[in-house]
């Protein structure tokens, strides 16, 4: 047996560790500011309300590409550990049909490939978002957290009601049984785990968005916000109670949304 035959006979383990590696690559790009012009630390603070900090001088005024590509890898960190179940399954189902394990890996990839262009799109209406709020003066141009009360509000509102929604549990419903999603969504070849991919991913975004839209007032690149989102993110769809995780954190969205109009 060769060296490549006991590798691809350890699939599993390779895939993993690729998931494991694109993750921990995003998070350091985001660790060295992702391209932003300074370090995520330096824009990094724990405050409830952002909006009552002091502003400090000066602007980011980043191209485009760069928005785009800062949004997309936190997008990468944030999101390709919950998907790992599922890309995981998928190449376990897939060997199942093949002992040999050779032809598990490239639709595994293709799959999280559709998964993360779903989040690009994401990516790109967040990063216009961002570059309209900017100049309207609603998120600080140098540290991106959001300079308004009611900006701040009306975000919590929106996430908290939309957390208790219909729609939010019937986008999580999916996310939290990779066995139903790939039941009920299979599709065959290889152009058909890449559109299996996008499906995922279009109820990943259905189930997170207003989650991620959080950004804008702790600060886009505030990493204890980034990383409390991403805990808020596994926990709803890996725990056992993750319905429940998130019917309780729209409540607390709630009840934050009321007190920063207060404080």
């Amino acid at each position: 047996m060769t060296v490549i035959d006991g590798v691809l006979r350890r699939e599993r383990a390779v895939v993993a560790v690729g998931l494991a590696a694109i993750a921990a690559l995003a998070w350091l790009y985001i660790w060295h500011g992702a391209g932003m012009g300074m370090p995520a630390l330096a824009m990094t603070r724990l405050s409830l309300f952002p909006h009552l900090q002091a502003e400090l001088p000066g602007s980011m005024d980043n191209a485009w590409p760069i928005v785009i590509a800062m949004w997309w890898v936190m997008m990468i960190a944030m999101m390709t550990p919950s998907a790992a179940p599922l890309v995981l399954l998928y190449g376990h189902v897939l060997r199942r049909h093949d002992p040999q394990g050779r032809n598990a890996w490239l639709p595994s990839l293709l799959l999280l490939a559709g998964y993360l262009t779903v989040w690009l799109a994401f990516s790109l209406a967040a990063a216009a978002l961002q570059k309209l709020l900017e100049p309207a003066g609603l998120i600080s141009p140098m540290m991106l957290w959001s300079r308004s009360a009611w900006l701040s509000a009306g975000v919590l509102a929106a996430a908290g009601l939309y957390q208790l929604s219909n729609i939010k549990y019937a986008c999580l419903a999916q996310c939290r049984s990779p066995v139903r999603f790939l039941t009920e969504h299979w599709r065959p070849g290889l152009s058909g785990s890449f559109l299996l991919g996008v499906r995922h991913g279009a109820f990943c975004v259905g189930c997170c968005w207003t989650l991620m839209a959080l950004l804008f007032i702790g600060g886009v690149m505030n990493l204890i916000w980034i990383a409390a989102l991403t805990f808020a993110v596994l926990a709803e769809k890996l725990l056992p109670a993750g319905h429940a995780v998130s019917k309780v954190s729209g409540y607390v969205l709630l009840v934050w949304s009321a007190a920063t109009l207060i404080v």
